[in-house]
């Protein structure tokens, strides 16, 4: 996030905070395809994903007046939806988070078989796709645990740092988190597509 951007964030949660909806809009506009894409990959359902999406805006109008405006308010909007997500799985699945959801409910079209390339050509497009589509699908193999830390480092950009608060665990569980995923996601990967090279 530019400078610029990270005042017109601050400028609007400050108004937000003064109770003008009208930065409330601006603040769903800036944010809805990031929190929209992570809460698809954390529940897997667009319409779940979608009722979370609209409940944690309405957390976001109901509490901000408890953020504290020396953090980060992205991390803060994250927690709120993560902490709506997690307690929505719980209620709906309540098996573990750390294990991965059975084959039947992966299937369609994932959020990392849409991520566009950045190659111009027509092959060099439809091979990306191709593999995005398998990234996504093992992706959606993996615990809600690690397919919520690769989404918030690797789709979302965020910083460790901010993935800590997000999670509310210290640091070097984020790390731990992250590697586990990565090696399991490479595992996955040569499982479900054994012949292929993935670095």
């Amino acid at each position: 996030m530019s400078w610029e951007s990270g005042f017109t964030v601050d400028s609007d949660v400050a108004q937000l905070r003064r109770g003008d909806l009208d930065a409330l809009s601006a603040l769903v506009t800036r944010y809805q395809n990031r929190l929209y894409r992570y809460l698809l990959r954390v529940v897997r359902q667009p319409a779940e994903a979608e009722d979370l999406f609209q409940t944690t805006w309405i957390r976001v109008a109901e509490r901000i007046g408890q953020y504290d405006p020396n953090r980060s308010f992205e991390a803060w909007l994250f927690t709120l939806a993560r902490n709506l997500a997690i307690d929505h799985l719980r209620r709906i699945r309540p098996e573990s988070l750390d294990e991965p959801f059975g084959d039947s409910e992966s299937g369609g079209e994932t959020g990392a078989s849409r991520l566009r390339s950045s190659e111009p050509g027509a092959y060099e497009r439809v091979a990306s796709q191709e593999r995005s589509s398998r990234i996504g699908e093992s992706l959606d193999a993996l615990p809600v645990v690690q397919r919520e830390v690769l989404t918030l480092r690797f789709e979302e950009e965020m910083k460790l740092e901010e993935i800590a608060e997000v999670l509310n665990v210290p640091l070097s569980t984020v790390k731990t988190r992250l590697r586990r995923a990565l090696d399991r996601l490479r595992v996955t990967m040569e499982v479900r597509f054994p012949g292929e090279t993935w670095q």
